[in-house]
Parts: C-alpha cells; sequence; structure tokens
C-alpha cells in the first residue's frame, strides 16, 4: 500500500496502524480523517489529519480520496453500561458512527473494491461483540453484529463478481492502549496488533480475530453450545472485572 486513508485513524488501534504503514519505505501518505486531529506528538511527515464527524449527512468529502490503495476504518465507540442506562441520542450515535458510516465509505470505494483489475486493500474494525450476546453493551454489540453481517455478505458477492479483492473483518475483544470507554491512547501497547492487522490486510484476509486460539475459539463454543448461560458468564465476567463504572 502507497497511499492509505485510515478513518478513525486519530488515536487508538488506528493511530497505531497509521504509524505501523508509515514505518514502511513504500508508503507515500497516510490520510487521517477523525472528528480530532492528531495530536502532534503523534503526527508523522507523511500525515495528514482531516476532520470530519461521521454523523455528518454529506459524505462528499471522500471524493477527494480517489488516489487511495488501502482503506482502513477504525472509527467505533461503546461504553459498558446496562441498555436500561443508555438514551436514544447515544442509540442513534452508535449505529450512526459505528454501522452506517463504515458502510456508506465502503460504498464510495465499492467500484475499486470490486473492479478485477485493481488491487484494493480494506479492513474495518468490528468486535467480537458482533460474534456473541454481550451484557453492558448491549447497543455496541448490536452495531457491530449489523457491521459483520455486511461484511460477510458483501465479501461473497466480491467473490462472485470474479474481484480479488476482500473486507477485512478485525474482530478483537477489549484491546488495551485505546480510547474505547474513555480510556487513552498508548501505542506501546498497540502497535503489535497493529502490525497483525496490516498483514492480514496485505493477505486479502476476510477475518481476523486476535487471540483466537488462546481465547475466543473457546468462547466461541461455548456461545454456540448455549448463548443463554454464556450470555450469563458474560454479564458476570463484566461485572466483577471492574470495568463497569
Amino acid at each position: 500500500m502507497k497511499r492509505i486513508l485510515i478513518v478513525g485513524g486519530a488515536n487508538g488501534i488506528g493511530l497505531a496502524i497509521a504509524h505501523e504503514l508509515a514505518s514502511r519505505p513504500e508508503t507515500e501518505k497516510i490520510y487521517i480523517i477523525d472528528r480530532a486531529e492528531v495530536a502532534p506528538e503523534y503526527m508523522s511527515p507523511l500525515f495528514e489529519s482531516v476532520i470530519f464527524d461521521l454523523r455528518s449527512s454529506d459524505y462528499s468529502l471522500f471524493g477527494r480520496f480517489h488516489d487511495v490503495d488501502g482503506l482502513v476504518i477504525t472509527a467505533g465507540f461503546g461504553q459498558l453500561n446496562l441498555f436500561e442506562n443508555v438514551n436514544e441520542d447515544y442509540i442513534v450515535s452508535s449505529f450512526e458512527v459505528n454501522t452506517i458510516g463504515p458502510i456508506r465509505i465502503i460504498k464510495r470505494f465499492y467500484d475499486r473494491l470490486l473492479s478485477d483489475s485493481v488491487d484494493f486493500k480494506c479492513g474495518v474494525m468490528v468486535s467480537i461483540a458482533g460474534f456473541m450476546s454481550s451484557p453492558f453493551l448491549s447497543v455496541y454489540g448490536g452495531t457491530k453484529a449489523a457491521l459483520k453481517i455486511f461484511i460477510e455478505s458483501v465479501n461473497v458477492e466480491l467473490e462472485k463478481g470474479g474481484s480479488i479483492n476482500r473486507i477485512l473483518n478485525v474482530s478483537p475483544g477489549s484491546i488495551k492502549g485505546t480510547s474505547f470507554n474513555n480510556g487513552r491512547t498508548d501505542l506501546s501497547q498497540t502497535l503489535v496488533l497493529a502490525r497483525q492487522i496490516v498483514e492480514h490486510l496485505e493477505s486479502k484476509d476476510d477475518l481476523f480475530i486476535p487471540q483466537y486460539d488462546e481465547v475466543f475459539k473457546t468462547v466461541l463454543a461455548r456461545y454456540q453450545a448455549d448463548f443463554r448461560e454464556e450470555g450469563r458468564h458474560s454479564y458476570d465476567y463484566k461485572l466483577n472485572s471492574g470495568r463497569v463504572k
């Protein structure tokens, strides 16, 4: 990848991916779109920081980036909270940013993804919460489940359409060193994962679940065996983890 667009790259795993790509000699330019600018201490000469809120109705801005050969979408947010405590504005914003925004962006680059002659890399940060019930993250999990099914469906369409390109679904659990759930960016904790994500992008994989063998293979098996009991286990785990405020 020479010219890459990262949506949500001003902090967290998006910023770590930007720095990983900036370290590669073939990279020429990295556009970072976020509702906040990249902090001065995290800037690179290869970065161009662009302010944009995914809750906007006008996505014409993305027409400026017709020359990119890579698209990474890491924008998204969630908050550990019981559904009874979230308001309707949070519900609407969650779907606008976590689901509708990524789908609208992919639509604007879909001709490149569908091409049988253009090598276009595309990856989206989804979540393991999109694969199973996730108490305290019910709305977030709903936004990610919708995104997961969208990506799986479109990847079949790409394959049947003759394209070699795929959308990579990156579905981790909790990631340390990001701003999710009011955390703080710490690149020292995210660069290894960022490197792994880039490697999967370059391989045109369609799914990457970090720590799958170590953790989530067993979790997903438990969920398939009894989704109700695994939901109860998830509820108690979060409650006892100290992450719920």
